[in-house]
């Protein structure tokens, strides 16, 4: 077992300078001068409330210091990683706040015995000084069946004393009400832990070794180890398993619920779980709790009291009746308390109806007209080709790339000829060009698919069944090329299919000038300029696509994407050849 990387300058000033950066990016915080004390700065606004100190050692971020606002915490005393903060920095802490002002100062401390002695000696110490102190110990884990003499531990929960506490401070409530109020709420207010992995203490190994596959339950926020081991599980199961023990009624320190309690939920990032294994947790969390009949009130998710690097998840409920939302809701300055919502979380509708789509072009009916034949023909020679080409591309691709080109364009083809069998070919050009578009972007997929989709969708308005002439079918490509330059972001010359489409596409715009006996040589222009196009891509340095992410004298074969473009021009033009 080696150390954690950190991405720190010092492991002995990583907490200073976490401080600092945390000071330097919020406006309404300061440090204290010789102190890991972070403050408001606007202390003036304190006179004649309470106010709030709170802290604990480092690693546990945004707490302390990210919850220091107007309607919360005045200041925070931060101590090393995992360690309590020393009393004289606490003494420092509380005198700054009675100086500005403050009718009296309430310490919220986590139930550990370093934080217990040292912020109970600085009380002493600023009681005999003149300031009146209390100090609340905030002790609401829920892991242990019979907890020992040292009593449960303080952990997330200890955020909602932080945000309820602030809110009555705000209001102007004395320091005995807010002591006396915040006792009840204790009462109403669980934690339970699990986690995937343990975490590290910078320049340190990690806390404790946790096998491939295991999980911990009942941890605590230093790293401590839990109360139970098993396999990891789905995010229900672990959810299920975590609530029934929070509310078993068989442990000393279980959290009374039921059926019609109403609640607010924090599902607890404790440090490196992705966002994603967060928004799971948290819907399992309050499916969980409706489904035992509980009303989940408000939910907040995210980051709030960390065990530096752990990837793991706490849960705290606290019971929720319309004073205790009213001071949650109420608004704080505290720069990493979450904008949440005052809507009630269960009983709201959350699904909103989809807007009715058009049918899928390639399910409408269509009546043939007299240009259906002819494209029915074309189409079968392009589909031909492809299936012919399908082992050709592949292997130039193979070259490039990932090596499907010829499997994605032996898909569209097949998906082509599967409709081809039972369905007419519209007689307007055009909205057979979006049942091309809809059957490509649905069976080709990729990159590819969605390209020729645009394509064939950009063109698709510029012909109908009383305009397909030659130069209406060149505006009609021209579209479509500029679309897939538009939202694909390539170029002539970046080795790519437009190689060979654009120099054909600009042969095509001639077909407005040539008269009807000259338009079948301008369409075998057409192919030989995209057959030269696709040819010269051998010595192109790709700019975009996968081959883009290649060595340039590695990529020496034509574009297949380039290729399979000439190939279907010549399709094209070879079949309406054999229709003249």
């Amino acid at each position: 077992m080696e150390a954690q990387k950190k991405l720190i300058n010092s492991v002995d000033r990583c907490v200073d300078e976490a401080l600092c950066g945390l000071v330097r990016a919020s406006g309404g915080l300061c440090l204290l001068k010789g102190h890991r004390v972070v403050l408001r700065s606007d202390l003036d606004k304190l006179r004649g409330q309470v106010g709030l100190l709170s802290g604990g050692g480092s690693g546990h971020e945004p707490a302390h210091g990210g919850y220091i606002g107007a309607g919360m915490l005045s200041a925070a005393v931060a101590g090393g990683v995992f360690a309590s903060p020393p009393p004289a920095s606490i003494l420092a802490a509380i005198l700054t706040l009675h100086q500005a002002g403050a009718s009296g100062v309430l310490l919220i401390v986590k139930n550990y015995t370093g934080d217990r002695l040292n912020f109970g000696l600085a009380a002493e110490q600023a009681r005999n000084q003149g300031v009146e102190v209390d100090m609340l110990i905030v002790a609401e884990d829920c892991a242990f069946l019979q907890p020992s003499k040292a009593g449960r531990r303080g952990l997330c929960g200890t955020i909602f004393i932080h945000k309820l506490a602030g809110a009555l401070a705000e209001e102007g409530c004395s320091l005995g009400q807010i002591v006396s109020k915040m006792k009840d709420v204790l009462k109403g207010i669980g934690t339970l832990g699990v986690s995937l992995s343990p975490c590290s203490v910078p320049g340190c190994l990690p806390s404790f070794e946790l096998p491939p596959g295991a999980m911990e339950l009942g941890l605590g926020i230093h790293g401590e180890p839990g109360i139970r081991r098993s396999n990891v599980a789905s995010a229900d199961e672990v959810v299920k398993t975590m609530m029934d023990h929070m509310t078993n009624p068989d442990s000393q320190s279980h959290l009374p619920l039921k059926s019609g309690d109403s609640v607010v939920l924090c599902v607890n990032n404790l440090g490196a779980l992705s966002c994603l294994e967060m928004a799971v947790v948290t819907q399992a969390a309050i499916t969980c709790l409706e489904s035992r009949g509980v009303v989940v009130a408000r939910v907040m998710s995210g980051s709030f009291m960390t065990s530096l690097e752990m990837a793991g998840v706490s849960l705290t409920l606290m019971r929720a009746d319309r004073e205790i939302l009213r001071l949650f809701d109420m608004k704080t300055s505290a720069p990493a308390w979450p904008n949440l919502s005052t809507a009630g979380v269960s009983g709201r509708s959350y699904i909103t109806e989809a807007p009715v789509m058009r049918t899928r072009p390639q399910d409408d009916k269509h009546s043939e007209g007299p240009l259906s034949p002819v494209m029915r023909k074309v189409l079968d020679r392009i589909c031909s080709t492809l299936l012919e080409k399908q082992e050709e591309l592949n292997s130039l691709d193979r070259a490039a790339g990932d090596g499907d080109c010829g499997n994605t364009h032996a898909q569209a083809a097949r998906a082509v000829q599967e409709w081809l069998q039972d369905h007419v070919v519209p007689g307007c050009p055009g909205r057979l060009l979006s049942v091309l578009a809809g059957l490509v972007e649905e069976k080709m997929g990729g990159s590819s698919g969605a390209l020729y989709s645009l394509f064939l969708t950009a063109a698709a308005g510029h012909v109908t069944e009383g305009r397909s002439s030659g130069a209406a079918w060149a505006a009609a490509v021209h579209a479509g090329t500029q679309a897939m330059r538009r939202y694909g972001g390539a170029d002539p010359g970046d080795r790519t299919m437009l190689d060979a489409l654009c120099p054909a596409a600009d042969e095509l715009m001639k077909l407005s000038k040539a008269p009807p006996a000259g338009q079948m040589a301008v369409l075998h222009a057409a192919v030989q300029k995209a057959a030269a196009g696709a040819e010269a891509t051998r010595d192109l340095t790709a700019r975009a696509g996968r081959a883009s992410y290649i060595a340039a004298e590695r990529v020496t074969l034509p574009d297949p994407g380039a290729v399979a473009v000439a190939a279907m021009l010549r399709a094209v033009v070879e079949a309406l050849g054999e229709q003249k």
